[in-house]
C-alpha cells in the first residue's frame, strides 16, 4: 500500500479486489483503465479514482457489454459511475427474480418428493425448461429486455395470455384440421391474434422475435407439448406471413 493508504501499486490492487495483474494491465492496453501516476522506478500506482472506473468496467460487464462497448460508452462525456452502477444494480435484481422463479418451480417438485409422491412429468418439464431454455436462446441482453417486459405488463396479464395461447393453439388447429385455407377471414382472424400476443411479449423487438422462432423450431418436444406440431406450424406461418405482408412473425 502507498504512503497515503488511498494509493495501490498494482500488485496491492490486485490482491485487494481479486482482479489479476494481468487483467488490470490488459485493461490498460485497450484503453479502459489507466493508473493514476508511476513510481520513478516505473510501478503502477492507482487511487480511488480508478477503483471507482474498475467498478463501472465490471458492473458493465455483468450486463453482457463487450471491452469495446465499455470503452466506447465510458469515453463518452456524459458517462457516469452512477449509470454503470444502475445498470448492473438492474441486472442484479434480474437475476434474483430468475432465480425465485426457479426457487417456485425446484420447491413444488422437493414438497412433493418430500411427500413421497411421485413427481409429475409436467413439473418436472417445466422446471427443466425455466433452468435451460431461458439462458439458451436469449443473450444476457434479451433476458434483461424479457424481465422488464414482465414488469411492464403485470403477473395478472402474463397469467391471462398463459391461458388465452393453449385456446388459440387449439382453435389454429381445429380450423387447419377443417381445411380452412390460411388466407381464410377465420385463419387471418387467428393469424393476426398470434401475432400480437408474440408482439406483448417480445415487446416487438427483433432479436427476441428471432430468439423466440428459434426455440420453437429448434425444441420439437416443446411445441408437441404445447399442441404444436410441425403441420400446424407452418399452417400457422403461411397465415402469418399473408397476414404480414410476406414476412413470418420473426419479420423475416
Amino acid at each position: 500500500m502507498a504512503d497515503d493508504a488511498k494509493l495501490w501499486k498494482v500488485g496491492d490492487l490486485a490482491r485487494a479486489t481479486g482482479i489479476s495483474v494481468r487483467t488490470l494491465h490488459w485493461y490498460e492496453k485497450v484503453g479502459l483503465l489507466r493508473p493514476a501516476r508511476r513510481t520513478r522506478a516505473g510501478h503502477r500506482v492507482y487511487g480511488e479514482r480508478e477503483l471507482m472506473r474498475i467498478q463501472q468496467i465490471l458492473s458493465l460487464r455483468a450486463v453482457g457489454m463487450s471491452l469495446d462497448e465499455i470503452r466506447a460508452l465510458l469515453a463518452r462525456r456524459d458517462a457516469s459511475p452512477l449509470d454503470a452502477i444502475e445498470r448492473h444494480l438492474a441486472r442484479a435484481k434480474e437475476l434474483i427474480a430468475e432465480q425465485q422463479r426457479l426457487v417456485v418451480r425446484l420447491e413444488r417438485v422437493a414438497l412433493a418428493l418430500r411427500a413421497g409422491s411421485k413427481v409429475s412429468a409436467e413439473d418436472l418439464l417445466r422446471t427443466i425448461e425455466e433452468t435451460v431454455m431461458i439462458e439458451k436462446y436469449y443473450d444476457e441482453e434479451q433476458r434483461k429486455q424479457l424481465e422488464q417486459r414482465r414488469v411492464e405488463v403485470g403477473e395478472e396479464r402474463i397469467r391471462e395470455v398463459e391461458q388465452a395461447w393453449p385456446l388459440l393453439i387449439a382453435e389454429a388447429k381445429q380450423a387447419m384440421d377443417e381445411g380452412v385455407d390460411p388466407a381464410d377471414p377465420r385463419m387471418q382472424s387467428i393469424a393476426s391474434r398470434w401475432m400480437a400476443l408474440v408482439r406483448e411479449f417480445t415487446g416487438g423487438d427483433r432479436g427476441i422475435h428471432e430468439s423466440l422462432g428459434r426455440m420453437w423450431k429448434s425444441e420439437p418436444s416443446l411445441a408437441q407439448r404445447n399442441g404444436m406440431d410441425p403441420a400446424l406450424f407452418e399452417h400457422v406461418g403461411r397465415a402469418i406471413r399473408i397476414a404480414n405482408g410476406g414476412k413470418d412473425w420473426t419479420g423475416e
